[in-house]
């Protein structure tokens, strides 16, 4: 791992960077680290306008989002930087690792004698967490910089103290420019959908509860001629994690809050119900055979063929994507969304699919310890959450990306309708609104981004849940807990998967339930409990 070591004399001198100034640190004289600059900030405070004045460039670590690679090699050569250097003044030169290999080549960097000046990536995913990446000399603690230069997040995080509390560590230091959502029709992306035109032609209705979804799949299967009624991208975490049918037996597949403790919900006995109805759903021909293997590209030819009639998905790259492609051959082709399901009718969905607001994915920009120009990287970063770039990022730049009308962003037909290439693609081009990115994204963006009034309905339903109560807060385990609980969970995952696979294909018996838990349990999936615990009270006490 990076260490902040500078050799001096013989004696390597370690500086600590942790909430406090470097005035008494050795170093090579005349060297001006990043935490110096960070610390000398703090004296005085003077007025700031953009654009910037300055020749200098920063180099900007981040994966490229495969909507933007779509049409472009660099985030560099898109509209959106483009607009971002002339609003701001400051010049940036990305560096992008290979597509599919991030995670590799982000540990690679942190080999390098000198890492880009701001890195954009899954903090949480950083081996013992934003803390140990602080503390291992690769990104700087930002409590100074946003008292000195970052006047915009500083008074969204005051009006926000949810947030504020979620971009910290333990010790108080925060680390990040987060990506936030920024509004309550954001948290919730995905949900179930199906075919709504065989539901009017077979005279159903939009299913609430299992046993009205076993009723509409079952006439799928036997008066549309679907092989696998039900199919969805099953080898998707979030997806997976998610599962509609899941979420109505309150089973969880990993960790979720209950009764405000952190528990493991796939050795639960609600588990246990929802992989039986699967089961019996498997063996009666509702999902589709090969669930465990489909591709996305395989599940959007099987629902606009007709071989499916139900998914889980995305709003926009499932339902709005497939809705396009359906129409092609099928004008009467429609999907719509349902509910997540309950077990009676009536009942309010306990859970679902929902976000934080800080979600603590990609998009958390940090700025390295090897960045010669704090400053610079803070007014950049600091940019995304002034009005101007509020506006920048989420609807790009007016007459282009968006007009005015009525007082509201309203995007053009350049991005809405565009012949040469999709919604997302489109928008991948001019804003950073359909990914994520240090900012606050705007509701008005998913409200247009969601075209159709089909879309709006779903997203309306799927975020009608309870699931705010069973969300874990984006906790941060110490370094000593984070790698006895990876050590735990790789092999309570990996067994897990296998075991949950077995049931649904009926290749495992539920008779053997108990011995599954119960090697679960050998694992230490209790002690890896305890630590999340832990790591929940010292959040609560943030």
């Amino acid at each position: 791992m990076r260490k902040s070591l500078k050799k001096l004399g013989g004696l390597l001198l370690v500086c600590s960077m942790v909430g406090m100034s470097l005035a008494g640190c050795s170093q090579k004289e005349g060297e001006k680290t990043a935490s110096d600059t960070a610390s000398e900030a703090v004296a005085e405070n003077k007025e700031f306008s953009y654009p910037m004045e300055t020749d200098k460039t920063l180099t900007y670590w981040i994966p490229l989002n495969v909507n933007v690679s779509a049409n472009y090699g660099n985030l560099g050569e898109t509209d959106f930087y483009k607009n971002l250097h002339e609003q701001s003044g400051i010049a940036v030169e990305y560096k992008h690792p290979a597509l599919g290999q991030e995670k590799e080549q982000f540990n690679l960097m942190l080999l390098d004698e000198e890492l880009p000046d701001i890195v954009e990536w899954e903090w949480f995913g950083y081996e013992g967490g934003p803390q140990k990446a602080i503390d291992d000399g690769v990104i700087i603690p930002l409590n100074d910089v946003f008292d000195k230069y970052c006047p915009n997040i500083k008074a969204y995080l005051k009006d926000h103290p949810d947030v504020d509390k979620m971009i910290k560590t333990d010790s108080g230091d925060y680390y990040c420019f987060p990506f936030i959502r920024g509004g309550d029709l954001l948290l919730t992306s995905m949900g179930p959908m199906l075919r709504g035109d065989w539901l009017d032609e077979l005279g159903l209705e939009v299913p609430k509860t299992v046993d009205e979804w076993e009723t509409v799949l079952t006439a799928f299967k036997e008066k549309k001629g679907a092989t696998g009624a039900f199919a969805y991208w099953y080898s998707v975490p979030d997806l997976t994690n998610n599962n509609p049918f899941a979420c109505a037996y309150g089973a969880r597949r990993t960790f979720y809050l209950k009764d405000g403790k952190i528990a493991y919900g796939a050795i639960e006995d609600s588990y246990k119900n929802y992989l039986q109805k699967m089961s019996e759903w498997m063996k009666a021909g509702l999902l589709d055979p090969d669930l465990a293997t489909l591709t996305n590209d395989q599940v959007a030819a099987k629902i606009t063929s007709g071989a499916a009639g139900a998914s889980f998905a995305w709003g926009g790259s499932g339902m709005g994507n497939w809705t396009k492609a359906g129409k092609e051959t099928n004008p009467d082709f429609r999907l719509v969304g349902a509910p997540y399901p309950t077990l009676e009718a009536g009942q309010k969905p306990e859970m679902g699919q929902r976000d934080n607001f800080y979600p603590g994915g990609l998009g958390c920009a940090a700025i390295t310890t090897s960045c010669k120009d704090v400053e610079v990287a803070a007014r950049l970063l600091d940019y995304g959450y002034s009005e101007a770039g509020h506006v920048l990022f989420n609807f790009g730049k007016e007459g282009v990306s968006y007009e005015m009308k009525d007082g509201k962003y309203v995007y053009t037909d350049l991005l809405l309708n565009n012949p040469d290439m999709s919604i997302t693609h489109s928008m991948a081009g001019h804003v950073r609104a359909n990914y994520n990115g240090p900012f606050v994204q705007d509701e008005e963006y998913i409200l247009q981004y969601f075209s159709l009034d089909e879309q709006k309905e779903a997203l309306k339903l799927w975020s009608d849940t309870n699931m705010k109560k069973y969300t874990i807060p984006p906790i941060t385990p110490n370094a000593e807990e984070s790698k006895e609980i990876a050590k735990v969970m790789t092999e309570v995952n990996t067994y897990r998967d296998e075991c949950t696979l077995k049931f649904i294909l009926g290749t495992m018996d539920m008779s053997e339930w108990d011995n599954y838990v119960s090697t679960i349990k050998s694992m230490g999936i209790d002690k890896v409990l305890e630590m999340e615990n832990a790591a929940l009270e010292r959040y609560n006490a943030r």
